[in-house]
């Protein structure tokens, strides 16, 4: 691994912006790292447990969101690669083929461990419920653990649409983006002046893909006044949670009637511009620092597999929390001196049991063989396409019902529609296979691939 690291970094294109390979691991592994601190796992007196949120236990600890809620970052640098992986394997070719090329080259190396992921678990879940076991962290494992499957499917969804959103962008620029923040804008309105009902959920595509939008600015150097930008929407969103229905938290907590996350408000959408002005202002002296051989060969040991440690983190947390429990460690109470105490070795420990997972499974997220878009078998740009939105629902609804009961027929609610696992499974299962098939195109060059 350290030798193939070694040449990989050595071989990085002149061109390539190393600063957006840097956000990439640097968002996923603060989402991580936050997963793993704000859990807070309590055993009742009747024995069952509980995995709780720690920023519930202690609000005041929320206006942390307004840093460490990092997805709006990640979702930017989606929108930064797709727009040059798609200008890349565009060249030379249009039409249904050039989309089923792009969608396997960008959704390879994010499906493969997606599926793996979930098949063990699928299969995990199917044995404990055939046997008869369950109960206590299990039964809460098999339901937290599909829960950040929501960011897979929301960023299928952004490379699904990149090509028409990339269309609107270089004909419109900044107006493409404008429109997408009027209309989450007019979402809000719609749900909080007007009690229009359901309406909410149009900001799932609004607010997320306004924020994947200034990564195709960002791709085109467009991007000039990142302080404004960061000001505009740090101020935005202080207004907004200070006279508005917004709460202070930039994630969902338990119980809230108003939720910043799910689906996204207004509020989160100006979070995300604070964000993202506030890490382009860092752009420069970042860069520099990461010219150095040895932090450069960290991030591309890091990107390699960080989607494979973002899939596995929280089966590592419950897997450290499940051994603390079977020793008979007491776990003390959520905020305490004495839980605080025990935080930095139990994190340690979920770090070590990722990185062994991450062993296990990376091999999954290294890119396949190369195949050429006339090999048989391909499949065309429209059977990508349905392909794509199978995986869309399926991860979603498996994010919304998680893995236990799957002989039960237990179902979860997805656009009006009653999922089950064992469906949810299917449709990714069915969509995967799609996009495998599809032709991969010829090879993003000039400024090296960006996955």
């Amino acid at each position: 691994m350290g030798s193939s690291v070694r040449e990989l970094a050595e071989k990085t294109p002149a061109g390539r912006d190393r600063y957006i390979d840097l956000l990439r691991v640097a968002s996923l592994g603060t989402v991580v790292a936050g997963h793993w601190l704000m859990a807070a796992v309590t055993v009742g007196d009747d024995g069952r447990t509980e995995v709780g949120n720690l920023l519930a236990v202690v609000p005041g600890l929320q206006i942390l969101t307004w840093a460490l809620q990092i997805m709006p970052v990640f979702f930017f640098v989606g929108g930064f690669s797709h727009a040059l992986s798609h200008r890349s394997l565009s060249r030379g070719s249009e039409g249904p083929a050039a989309y089923s090329a792009f969608l396997r080259a960008r959704l390879q190396r994010l499906l493969r461990p997606t599926m793996v992921f979930i098949g063990v678990w699928g299969a995990v879940a199917l044995a404990l419920q055939l046997l008869g076991q369950g109960g206590g962290l299990l039964d809460v494992a098999l339901r937290l653990v599909a829960q950040p499957l929501w960011f897979i499917g929301v960023y299928l969804a952004m490379v699904a649409l990149t090509p028409p959103l990339l269309r609107l962008h270089e004909r419109w620029g900044w107006g493409a983006f404008g429109a997408l923040v009027a209309a989450a804008g007019a979402v809000d309105v719609a749900r909080f002046a007007l009690g229009v009902p359901y309406v909410e959920f149009l900001n799932f595509a609004f607010v997320w893909l306004a924020v994947h939008q200034l990564g195709f600015l960002r791709a085109d150097g467009r991007l000039r006044m990142p302080s404004a930008l960061a000001g505009t929407g740090l101020a935005g969103a202080a207004l907004l949670v200070a006279l508005g229905p917004y709460p202070l938290s930039m994630v969902g907590m338990p119980g809230e009637r108003v939720s910043n996350m799910a689906p996204p408000t207004f509020a989160l959408l100006c979070h995300g511009l604070w964000l993202v002005g506030a890490v382009e202002l860092l752009r420069g002296p970042v860069t520099r620092w990461l010219a150095r051989p040895r932090v450069w060969r960290g991030v591309v040991a890091a990107n390699g597999v960080s989607m494979t440690a973002f899939l596995w983190h929280l089966t590592a947390m419950l897997g450290v929390y499940g051994a603390l429990l079977a020793l008979g460690v007491p776990l003390p109470e959520p905020a305490s001196a004495a839980w605080w105490a025990q935080a930095p070795p139990r994190m340690a420990a979920a770090a070590a049991l990722t990185a062994v997972l991450v062993a296990a499974f990376r091999r999954f997220e290294r890119p396949g063989a190369a195949r050429e878009p006339d090999a048989p078998g391909r499949v065309s740009g429209r059977a990508a396409a349905v392909g794509v939105t199978l995986c869309l629902f399926g991860v979603l609804g498996l994010s919304m019902v998680g893995f236990g009961g799957l002989l039960e027929g237990r179902t979860a609610t997805l656009v009006a529609v009653h999922v089950t696992a064992p469906a949810a499974v299917a449709m990714v299962l069915v969509g995967w296979l799609l996009v495998e098939r599809a032709p991969r195109g010829r090879r993003a060059a000039s400024r090296g691939d960006y996955a």
